[in-house]
């Protein structure tokens, strides 16, 4: 009876866990502040320049859980502007600001030219906001680079990765175990930099300074370690693609490696898997996981939009993160989610959850990426699909429909998936199962898997490295399939609204309409009525007369996410 007891209070935990990472990352806040407008919006401080680059500097000092350091951002101005906003979280403290540029120079045939030679290399007044910094650039140059100088003690996570922040912890045998979670609180808690998703940095470095008996894994390519005089060590890791800011994570501990390489679309690909030392063994059995994944997304989604920076799993003290090229990986090493089908068809069992999950997100969120969270759904809707796909790939078209059909009883429909713009604020949820159920749909509406094979890949060759819009992303389905979904995406992303076909049989005859439904809503049906057949219900009762022989058994195909309603 004991061990009944434990395994339920363990499912439910786990259960519970998942209802949070639904949720993760930001609370379910309806009242804004000028706090929340400031995090949240491309406003005046941010929409006149563009950060092309991250040179980020910090020492762990894992005594006493403080960091200090600097990060020299390189920027490109847009537009003419001179108030300059950015973010820092408390209780970390801001130390300086300098501010320098290149200079321009006007040559003998009438051209721009630029010299290495910095000028206007000064100490900057700044001004103070609750996290966010605000001073006046007065210089013009089109390229400059802004370096500020901070340290302190950091947030620390209190259950990462839901609720963010630094995670000081420590392994099996007692060995620090540091890393950080900070999607939605955002990369602020731990750096200075222009904390929001629409602007990326072209590229990034992490020169992090660590005890010399531990070692630092981050995103990309290491490109050197230097072993100091005072018994530290520095490791500088590089990207040379653009990163989302919450993906540039260090992780530091006891890690030892091996790795593989991929034969992919475009040609060889490092696959890395950094793992405690301790957890060896159970990762080259686990992460055979890995290079299936790849096979598969390849297949469906185009080549792994990272070649240059390659692919990493890395051990992490919490479940797991999409933090690009270097994904955080905290799954136990068994099937599953925590071991756990969270679909309940069987075949969640097959695949482990996070290794799938997480690295779907280097194509969307890492590859395509919302510029307001409000637009998670980008990130959530697809990735959660990419699970059905993977399902898929290799246990066929039954095994993915038990897959994605099993997980509606996960959807809240609390409230709408897009969440109020501008305020650093996502929607429900349901951005996981709802948006991967109304994908699931759609694709049965275009009814031709080569068709929409080609728009996945599509998406990721059209918005290639890019911050995009949700608008965007629906205007190109709709575009490419030639069929206008702007109905269906207001229908499951904007409402709480789950469409219903009522119908009235009698015999050989089918009248049928929708209801809880959106003015327009048309989207049509596979039904089973004396055979299979489409139907396009209306608001408007429509009648189906056939011939009263053969099986007049009515249902709706069960791929269509709607509900049904006998009425007399």
């Amino acid at each position: 009876m004991k061990l009944k007891t434990t395994c339920c209070v363990f499912v439910c935990l786990v259960l519970l866990s998942f209802s949070q990472l639904l949720a993760q990352p930001l609370s379910k806040k309806t009242i804004f502040t000028h706090a929340d407008t400031l995090r949240g919006s491309n406003g005046p401080g941010r929409n006149w320049w563009d950060v092309t680059k991250y040179d980020l500097h910090v020492k762990f000092n894992i005594k006493d859980s403080t960091i200090s350091g600097w990060n020299e951002i390189s920027f490109k101005t847009l537009k003419k502007g001179s108030l300059m906003q950015f973010d820092l979280q408390e209780p970390l403290l801001l130390d300086s600001i300098i501010l320098s540029s290149n200079e321009n120079k006007i040559n003998e045939s009438g051209y721009q030219t630029k010299t290495t030679r910095k000028y206007h290399r000064k100490v900057i007044e700044f001004k103070k906001n609750g996290n966010a910094y605000f001073f006046y650039n007065s210089n013009y140059a089109t390229t400059q680079q802004l370096t500020i100088y901070y340290h302190g003690k950091p947030t620390i996570a209190r259950r990462p990765p839901w609720d963010g922040g630094l995670i000081w912890s420590k392994d099996k045998s007692k060995s620090p175990w540091v890393s950080i979670a900070c999607q939605g609180l955002g990369a602020s808690v731990w750096y200075p930099c222009k904390d929001i998703q629409s602007d990326e940095p072209d590229s990034a470095e992490m020169h992090i300074t660590i005890p010399d008996t531990l070692v630092c894994v981050g995103n990309g390519h290491l490109r050197e370690q230097v072993k100091n005089d005072d018994g530290t060590a520095t490791y500088d890791w590089a990207v040379v693609n653009p990163i989302n800011n919450y993906c540039l994570i260090p992780y530091i501990g006891k890690y030892v490696h091996f790795g593989e390489i991929f034969k992919g679309e475009k040609g060889d690909l490092t696959m890395d898997y950094w793992v405690l030392d301790s957890n060896l063994e159970k990762a080259k059995k686990q992460f055979k996981d890995a290079p299936r994944m790849m096979k598969a997304f390849e297949y469906w989604f185009g080549p792994y939009p990272f070649y240059e920076d390659g692919y990493k799993l890395v051990d992490a003290p919490h479940l797991g993160m999409e933090h690009q090229s270097a994904t955080a990986y905290g799954n136990g090493y068994i099937n599953g989610y925590h071991g756990i089908d969270l679909s309940g068809s069987g075949w969640g069992l097959k695949w482990d959850f996070i290794i799938v999950h997480e690295s779907g997100h280097e194509w969307f969120a890492n590859n395509i990426t919302s510029k307001d969270i409000a637009d998670m759904w980008v990130h959530e809707s697809f990735t959660n699909y990419s699970e059905t796909l993977f399902t898929e790939y290799y246990y066929g078209k039954e095994a993915a429909t038990a897959y994605v059909t099993g997980t509606r009883k996960k959807i809240a429909n609390d409230i709408p998936i897009i969440g109020p713009y501008g305020v650093n604020k996502e929607g429900s949820g349901d951005m996981y199962y709802k948006g991967g159920n109304m994908l699931h749909t759609i694709r049965q509406v275009i009814n031709n898997d080569s068709l929409f094979s080609q728009i996945l890949r599509g998406l990721n060759k059209t918005f290639y490295h890019q911050t995009v819009t949700g608008k965007q992303v629906e205007n190109y389905i709709s575009a490419q399939s030639k069929i206008d979904f702007s109905k269906v995406f207001d229908q499951y992303l904007r409402t709480t609204q789950v469409p219903v076909l009522e119908y009235k049989q009698n015999g050989y005859t089918l009248q049928y309409r929708y209801t809880n439904s959106l003015p327009g809503f048309k989207m049509p049906l596979k039904i089973n009525f004396k055979g299979q057949r489409w139907i396009k219900p209306t608001a408007n009762w429509q009648t189906l007369r056939l011939y009263p022989e053969g099986d007049n058994q009515f249902y709706v195909d069960p791929n269509f996410y709607i509900n049904t309603k006998k009425v007399d």
